[in-house]
This record gives C-alpha cells, sequence and structure tokens, in this order.
C-alpha cells in the first residue's frame, strides 16, 4: 500500500512542504481571481460601468451565504487534520459528514431568505439609484447557484486537508474558465446584459461541484463517507462551529464593509466612487493571491504537526511561511503601486473614474508588505483549534480598526480618509498580531 500524502506533513523538510501545497493554491486563487478581474472588464465594457458597481453590490450577499460552507470547511479541516495527524481517522470522516450536512441547511434557509427580502437588502448593500435594476437582476439568479457555491468551497478545503493540493488547485480553476467562457456567449454573442452575467457565473458554481463531487466518490479520496457519517454530532457540530466562526466572522464583517463603503462612498461622491471601490476591491483580491495561496497551505501543515505534538515544526512552519509571503507581499507592492491608472484603463473608459481611481488604489495597497504577519498569524490560531484568539486577530484589521477609521477619518480628510483608511488598519491589526503570535511561540509552542 502507498504511504498516505498527508504523513508527509510530518516529515517532509517545511519548506518543500508549503511551496508543494502553496503552490497550486495560489494559481487556484490566481486564476479565481484573474477571472474576477476579467469578469469585470467584459462587463464593464460590454454593459457598463454601471453594471462594475451593481455586481459590487451584490458580492458581499453572495460571498456571506458561500462563505458559510468555508467557514464549515475551515472549521471542519482544522479538526480533520489534527485528527488525522493523532491517527483517528474515524473522527475525521465523522467530521466530513457532518461538514456537509451543516452546509446544505444553512445555506439553503439563508438563500430562501435572501430571496424573499431582495428588494430591501440590495438598496442596504448600496444598490440605489441607477445601480438597483442591474443589480437585482444579478442577484435573483446568482442566489440560486450559491448553494452549490458553498458545498464546493467547503469541499475544497477537505481536499487540501487530505494533503491534495492539486486537485483543490483544479476545483478552483474549472469556475474560472467556465464563468469567462460562459461570459462571451452570454453576454458578448447572445447579448444577455446582466442576466448573461449571471448565467454565467451561476453556470461556472455548477461545473466546479460537479468535479469536488467526483472527487469525494473517486479513488483518489481517502475521506470514504457513509449515510451514518452525516448524522450531526454535537461534539463536531461545536467544534466545527467555535472554528468555523472565524472565517464566517471574517466574510461577515467584509460583508459590513461592502455595505458600510457602497453607502459612504455614494454619499461622497455617487455611482463613480463605487465604481471605483469595485475596482479597487477586485485588484485586491487578485493582487495578494500569493500570500492567500501561502495562507492556505500553510493551515494544514500547521495543524497536522500540532496535532501530533510536533512544536519545532510548527515554529518552522510559521517563520518560513511569514518570510516567503513578505517577500511576495513587497514584490506585490512595488508592481501595483506605479501603474494604477493603467490597470484602471483596462477597465473602463469613463473619465471620472479613471480620474479618481488610481489615487485610492495607491493608498489601499500602501501597507502591503507587512500584511503577511496578519494573515499568517491569524491562520496559525485557527489551524490549531485555538478559536478565540483566531477569532479576535480575524476580526482585528476590519471591524476594530477599518470600519471605525471610515467614519472618523473622513471628518478631517473627506473621501481621500476613506482610503486612507486601508493603510492605517493593516498597520495596527499587524502589531497586534505580532504581539499574540509572539506570546504564542514563546509559551506554548516551545521544544519539546
Amino acid at each position: 500500500m502507498t504511504k498516505p500524502i498527508v504523513s508527509d506533513f510530518g516529515t517532509e523538510p517545511i519548506g518543500k512542504l508549503l511551496v508543494r501545497q502553496a503552490v497550486p493554491a495560489s494559481i487556484g486563487i490566481l486564476v479565481m481571481s484573474l477571472n474576477i478581474l476579467v469578469d469585470t472588464i467584459f462587463v464593464g465594457h460590454w454593459i457598463g460601468a454601471q453594471a462594475i458597481a451593481a455586481i459590487n453590490v451584490v458580492l458581499p450577499v453572495s460571498f456571506f451565504i458561500a462563505a458559510l460552507g468555508m467557514s464549515i470547511g475551515i472549521g471542519g479541516s482544522s479538526i480533520i487534520s489534527r485528527s488525522l495527524g493523532a491517527k483517528a481517522k474515524p473522527k475525521a470522516l465523522k467530521t466530513f459528514g457532518n461538514q456537509i450536512a451543516l452546509t446544505l441547511v444553512l445555506t439553503l434557509t439563508l438563500i430562501a431568505f435572501g430571496l424573499y427580502f431582495i428588494d430591501e437588502i440590495i438598496p442596504a448593500f448600496g444598490g440605489k439609484g441607477t445601480i438597483f435594476e442591474p443589480a437585482k437582476i444579478y442577484y435573483r439568479i446568482v442566489l440560486y447557484g450559491v448553494p452549490l457555491l458553498a458545498l464546493s468551497m467547503m469541499g475544497n478545503t477537505v481536499i487540501r486537508a487530505e494533503g491534495k493540493p492539486k486537485f483543490a488547485m483544479y476545483a478552483m480553476m474549472i469556475p474560472s474558465v467556465t464563468n469567462l467562457v460562459l461570459d462571451v456567449v452570454f453576454i458578448k454573442f447572445l447579448d444577455l446584459g446582466m442576466m448573461g452575467a449571471a448565467w454565467a457565473t451561476t453556470g461556472s458554481y455548477t461545473f466546479c461541484f460537479l468535479f469536488i463531487l467526483w472527487f469525494f466518490v473517486s479513488k483518489h479520496s481517502e475521506m470514504k463517507i457513509e449515510w451514518h457519517h452525516f448524522g450531526l454530532k454535537k461534539v463536531i457540530v461545536s467544534e466545527i462551529s467555535s472554528l468555523g466562526l472565524v472565517t464566517l466572522s471574517r466574510q461577515a464583517v467584509v460583508s459590513v464593509t461592502y455595505l458600510l463603503m457602497n453607502n459612504i462612498l455614494f454619499d461622497f461622491g455617487g455611482e463613480t466612487s463605487v465604481t471605483a471601490y469595485a475596482i479597487v476591491s477586485r485588484m485586491l483580491m487578485f493582487a495578494l493571491f500569493p500570500i492567500f495561496g501561502i495562507t492556505q497551505g500553510f493551515i494544514p501543515i500547521a495543524g497536522y504537526n500540532y496535532g501530533a505534538k510536533n512544536y519545532e515544526r510548527v515554529r518552522q512552519s510559521i517563520n518560513i511561511a511569514i518570510r516567503y509571503s513578505m517577500i511576495l507581499a513587497t514584490l506585490v507592492f512595488l508592481a501595483l503601486i506605479g501603474i494604477p491608472e493603467l490597470i484602471t484603463k483596462a477597465f473602463t473608459t469613463d473619465l471620472l473614474v479613471l480620474q479618481k481611481t488610481p489615487n485610492a488604489m495607491r493608498w489601499v495597497f500602501a501597507a502591503t508588505p507587512i500584511i503577511a504577519i496578519q494573515l499568517i498569524g491569524a491562520a496559525y490560531f485557527q489551524a490549531v483549534g485555538k478559536a478565540t484568539p483566531a477569532l479576535l486577530l480575524t476580526l482585528s484589521r476590519q471591524a476594530f480598526f477599518f470600519i471605525p477609521l471610515i467614519f472618523i477619518l473622513p471628518l478631517w480628510y473627506d473621501e481621500l480618509g476613506i482610503w486612507m483608511a486601508f493603510p492605517v488598519s493593516d498597520v495596527l491589526s499587524t502589531l497586534m498580531t505580532a504581539y499574540f503570535l509572539r506570546k504564542e511561540i514563546k509559551q506554548n509552542l516551545k521544544a519539546s
């Protein structure tokens, strides 16, 4: 019998192992981010600048519901990684079954709620004026496919916890490629406008789900569950919930941030400012893909070795992940800070948007080189099952610092103050995370 790939987490050199885990994750995130960028470019040029703003209004709602799947996935995958490290596979299988059941029940409930209150939710998230109608069209269709997206995001984290990063990468690439193809068909050739953009997105979720379903029923997966694994077990649901709450809270705060930013920017500069934010937020998703990839690759390595009580390897994984991430983040910063005008022109020809977006982008990315410390630090506590510090550190960046700052700084700097809040909150949350991570390493990761 061949040795399960997941066992390499406890033996292979950390640097080599992290690269093996992070590169497929980074490629998957890159393709997904490129999809979002190109999708936005297609929408901007083929439908119009206001369509970009309309999609930006809908994203926090659909992403929050889909993030239920991701949060259940990450929370459960932390248990799975530690269980596999401790040679407790029955617990890993039961956890996976509970993840699927929870994802289905919660996402279907929220989607029914979201469709019923559609006319109230869209304006609340900034879909006002001429943005409302295209946002409503996009929202309704995309929500139909969100349960499949939630299941896909949940399954993707389990695939990575099994030590199969290449399959996780394929799962992220499939919807990206299919979405772009369907964009061309539905928007360009069939001229379906916002409806075409929405069906392209929903169709891409379907293809992703079908691939992940195939993976788990094929010989490639070790997680062969049976019907009794779907029965919810209180202890496991509680642990999934406490750890998953970290990811869900982060996405909830992201959704609240979109809500506040869209409304505040609409008050300052109307549709133009909302569109500028939509472009900047797309670049945030794209530009940080290598750091997010390292973070995703780091989590199962840290979780497995923590479960195996190999604290020296946990310390090594933290140090190497931060070092690699900071190097890549600095390269991203240098690449982006000088060409925001060219980037903006790729999205739109609207003169007002072209004037406003570049300066906003420079402020948003000003503290990028240090953000790796915050992301890896928060991910560590989640990987090892320490839900409370993971939650607090994850929320620190946006909930504790960014949201208050977008209300405070505009009192002195008007709209500029909103953009300044990005680097200020990055610096403050990084300092906070560095303090708690250093304390954790000294107290609980001593050499055995």
